[in-house]
Order: C-alpha cells, then sequence, then structure tokens
C-alpha cells in the first residue's frame, strides 16, 4: 500500500511538473511575443516622432517663408502706391503746366495782336512757349542792333513773363545758311548768338527782366524752320527765338521718381 502510495506521488508530481512546464512554455512563448510587439511599436513610435518633427520643421520654415512673401508682398503694394501717387502727382502738375503755358499764349498773343503773323508767332512747342520774332522786326539785315521799333514788342513780352518769375527765358538766335563774314560778325555763329546776347540786354536793361532767369543762345544756321532753298524759307529761318519754361531745377525735380523699397 504504501509503495502505491510512493507511485501515485511520483505520478502527480510528474504529472504537475510536466503541466508547469507547459505552462512555462506558453507563458514565455507570450512573453516573447509581447516582446516582439513592442519592439514594433517601439520603432513605429519612433518613426511617429521623426515624422511630427521633420513636420514641425516643415511648417517652421512654411511660416518663415509666408513671413517673408507677405513682407515682400507688402512693399511691392507700397511701392505701387507710391508709383501711382508719382504719376497723379506728375499728371496734375503736367496738367496745371499745360494750363500755365494756354494762359501764357493767351497773354502774349493779347499782347501782340496789332503786330503782323508774319514777324511774330506764338505757340507751344516741346511743352515750352516759344515766341519766334522775325529778324527784320528786331534787326537790320547782317546786323545786332535792336531797332527802335523792336523796343515795343520786347516790352510787351517782358510785361508778360515779369508776372510770372518762376519761369525761366532762353533767347535763341537763328540765321538762314547764306554765309556772312564782315569786321563785326566772324560768321553765322557768332551772328546768332550776338542777336541773342542784343535781346537779352533790352529784356534786362530796359524792361527788368531778372539776369538770372535768362539764357543766351546761339543755334547758327542748323535749326531751320524752313528750307534753305528759297527766300520765303531763308526769311522764316533768320529769327529770335524768346522760349519760356520752368525752371530747369523744379523741372528736374517734377521727373524724379519716387524711391523704390528693395
Amino acid at each position: 500500500m504504501k509503495k502505491l502510495q510512493a507511485l501515485l506521488l511520483s505520478l502527480a508530481l510528474l504529472f504537475f511538473s510536466a503541466c508547469n512546464k507547459k505552462k512555462v512554455a506558453a507563458l514565455e512563448s507570450e512573453l516573447a511575443t509581447k516582446n516582439e510587439q513592442v519592439e514594433q511599436l517601439e520603432a513605429q513610435l519612433a518613426h511617429a516622432q521623426s515624422t511630427q518633427a521633420s513636420l514641425l520643421d516643415r511648417m517652421a520654415d512654411l511660416s518663415v517663408v509666408n513671413k517673408d512673401g507677405a513682407e515682400s508682398i507688402k512693399k511691392s503694394l507700397e511701392n505701387i502706391t507710391q508709383q501711382y501717387s508719382f504719376i497723379q502727382d506728375l499728371t496734375t502738375k503736367i496738367q496745371s503746366k499745360d494750363s500755365l503755358n494756354l494762359a501764357l499764349v493767351m497773354n502774349l498773343k493779347r499782347s501782340l495782336s496789332n503786330i503782323d503773323d508774319e514777324d511774330i508767332q506764338v505757340e507751344v512747342k516741346g511743352g515750352f512757349v516759344h515766341v519766334s520774332i522775325s529778324d527784320k522786326l528786331l534787326f537790320q539785315s547782317g546786323s545786332s542792333r535792336i531797332n527802335q521799333a523792336a523796343y515795343s514788342v520786347l516790352g510787351k513780352i517782358a510785361t508778360v513773363v515779369n508776372d510770372h518769375d518762376n519761369l525761366n527765358i532762353m533767347v535763341e538766335g537763328h540765321t538762314d545758311d547764306v554765309p556772312i563774314s564782315n569786321s563785326c560778325t566772324a560768321d553765322n555763329w557768332d551772328l546768332s548768338v550776338k542777336r541773342a546776347t542784343s535781346v537779352v540786354r533790352v529784356l534786362q536793361d530796359d524792361y527788368y527782366v531778372a539776369p538770372e532767369r535768362m539764357t543766351a543762345a546761339g543755334r547758327s544756321q542748323y535749326v531751320p524752320k524752313a528750307s534753305n532753298t528759297t527766300a520765303g524759307g531763308r526769311s522764316l529761318n533768320r529769327r529770335t527765338e524768346i522760349i519760356i519754361m520752368p525752371k530747369l531745377d523744379q523741372f528736374f525735380k517734377l521727373l524724379e521718381p519716387p524711391v523704390v523699397q528693395d
């Protein structure tokens, strides 16, 4: 009986030992599986963290790009606004200058209405008022001395220009292409300059036009109004032009564009 009990006990122990080994093996297998799952999850987490960091970096870059882009757009809009204001201002000033030119032309024509249109012409050319006076009205042939009758004409012009002291005056002498040379005059250049200088002196000395407003220039035969092949054409080319224009510093300032931001 005792041997039987011992045998049964041994069998029971072997049974329980075999069961434990199976459980242990099953648990170890399950643990290994869980470890593999944990490793996979850790790898997935690391990948997600890396992706998140990359996305955050890209978002930061985009934020900088968007900020720079917005600043660039802002500067472009400011430049466009400045240029638009400049164009508007320039247009207004040009319209104002055109109105002034029209007023000058009307005043000059009214003052000179009793003079033959063939001897004096008033017109706007290149944005400036030109008063063209024939040489026969101002000078004797080949001379730079002002005729006595011409003082009245120059006085009327001086009255108009003295009412607009913000304008400058250029006096240009012009000749035909017939050469001239005598004891007083070297050539057509010399004659054109001397005639312009004579007109400037009369405007300054007799009619008080400020000398700093005036320029005397000779153009000789090189800016003709008509062909020099006919007597009528040569007569038109022998003239003195008084050009009334804005002061050059104001004119160039008017044309200055606004400063564009980089």
